[in-house]
């Protein structure tokens, strides 16, 4: 008998701990989260946790990743959709401001991310500007502009840091009034 874990597919265990280490590391910071606490929360050994990330930083690096794929997955079903690319845009702003609004908002994983490792060596680090490059030229695709994207961007991450400091509902409202303000001109 083969498995899951073998067969390719993850282990209910490694899910388990990575759902939970995303979800305390989202909430509590990166840093400020121990293995200890990881372990006793998703109720496995220690082991568990090295037999499928052999460190701290393999953890993270899977939390990022799987953060990535969701918004990889968010923005590709937006772009097939086949609207006008600014249109796209348009779109992919509502689910981020949909996301601002949501309970237990934090802010951008990845800028929380690229905060607690500056370091622009760090994997870490590395794995922050790689999702955000994938984005910047993902958006710079669709508007057919460098310059106009990374002006996007720059309004997505101030919302994105305003959201969880300031009334998320008015945040992600001037956050949509400003980039219909920003794609009609």
């Amino acid at each position: 008998m083969t498995s899951s874990a073998t067969a390719g597919r993850p282990s209910e265990a490694r899910d388990r701990l990575l759902g939970t280490a995303s979800r305390i590391f989202y909430a509590d910071g990166i840093r400020s989260v121990g293995v200890d606490r990881i372990v006793a929360e998703a109720q496995v050994t220690r082991a568990t946790l090295y037999r499928h990330f052999p460190g701290k930083d393999d953890l993270i690096l899977a939390y990022l990743a799987a953060a990535d794929e969701a918004i990889r997955a968010r923005t590709g079903a937006a772009v097939a959709v086949g609207l006008p690319g600014p249109e796209t845009v348009r779109v992919i702003s509502q689910g981020i401001a949909h996301t601002i609004r949501t309970d237990g908002f934090r802010g951008c994983a990845f800028l929380n991310a690229a905060a607690e490792y500056p370091d622009p060596d760090h994997p870490i680090h590395r794995a922050v500007l790689a999702h955000r490059q994938w984005f910047l030229d993902t958006v710079a695709g669709l508007l057919g502009d460098d310059a106009r994207a990374r002006h996007f961007v720059m309004l997505r991450d101030g919302a994105m840091a305003a959201g969880c400091l300031f009334d998320p509902v008015l945040i992600s409202d001037t956050f949509l009034t400003a980039v219909d303000g920003f794609l009609c001109t």
